[in-house]
C-alpha cells in the first residue's frame, strides 16, 4: 500500500480493493528488497495468452528509480511465456516514460488507435 500511496494514479487505493485487483490480475510481478522488507517495484498483467497482454501499474519507488529495478520488471514480463507468446503486448504511459518502454519494443506510433477511457475516478481523466 505504501508503494501505491506514492504514485498518482494508485494513492486513492483501499486495501480490500487491492487484494481483489490482483486475485483478478494474470500475472504479478513484485521486487523485494529483502533487507529492509520493503516491496521496490511492481507491476502486473492481464493476458488472454494468445492475442493480448496489458502490463499495468509499472511502479519502482521515487528513490529507486535508476538502479534497474525497472529493467528487471520489463524484463521479467517480456520474457515470461505467458506473455512473450503474445501477439501484442500493450500498455499506457506517460510521455516521458515512452523512451524507457522503447528499449523492449514498445511504440506509440499504433496507428489509428485512440485510447479511450470510461471511468468513475477523475484523477484518471485530468
Amino acid at each position: 500500500m505504501e508503494l501505491f500511496a506514492g504514485q498518482w494514479w494508485t494513492a486513492g487505493r483501499r486495501r480490500d480493493e487491492v487484494e481483489d485487483m490482483l486475485r483478478g490480475s494474470s500475472l504479478v510481478f513484485a521486487l523485494i528488497d529483502t533487507s529492509i522488507d520493503r516491496l521496490v517495484g511492481f507491476a502486473r498483467v492481464i493476458t488472454d495468452g494468445v492475442y493480448l497482454a496489458m502490463v499495468l501499474d509499472v511502479i519502482v519507488p521515487e528513490d529507486r528509480r535508476g538502479t534497474g529495478l525497472g529493467r528487471t520488471l520489463l524484463d521479467s514480463i517480456i520474457n515470461h511465456p505467458q506473455v512473450g507468446s503474445v501477439r501484442s503486448v500493450e500498455l499506457i504511459c506517460q510521455p516521458n516514460l515512452v523512451p524507457f518502454y522503447q528499449r523492449w519494443g514498445f511504440t506509440d506510433q499504433v496507428g489509428q488507435s485512440r485510447l479511450m477511457r470510461r471511468t468513475s475516478d477523475s484523477v484518471l481523466t485530468s
